[in-house]
């Protein structure tokens, strides 16, 4: 499997009305400090695919502009209130409330 491949399988599990930072899933994914290369993997998805792309967002819960597509931070942001996601009065997502993996997941190695 390519390293997008296994990015994209970790994206895949954010489950709906959660988002994930890009640092996360390259750490779930088993290449901490690759977040940068989640924005690339993200970004060169095909026109047709089932991941859930914009349920993954910065590490300050904000949806990242993208520089090559107008339009895509809105429709990013419309996409995640469908499913329920919050934003305060600054744009941000409150990691705590919907970000995923939460402790009770298994999947952080920080949880006390």
């Amino acid at each position: 499997m390519s390293t997008y491949e296994g990015f994209y399988a970790v994206v895949r599990r954010v489950p709906r009305g959660r988002v994930a930072t890009y640092g996360t899933i390259a750490r779930v994914a088993g290449l901490p400090g690759r977040a940068r290369q989640v924005g690339y993997a993200l970004a060169a998805l095909p026109d047709s695919h089932d991941v859930p792309w914009h349920r993954i967002v910065n590490a300050r819960g904000e949806v990242s502009a993208r520089t090559a597509a107008v339009g895509y931070e809105r429709l990013q942001r419309t996409l995640l209130e469908a499913e329920g996601v919050v934003f305060d009065d600054s744009g941000r997502i409150s990691l705590d409330t919907f970000g995923w993996p939460s402790c009770d997941d298994n999947l952080l190695y920080n949880c006390l």
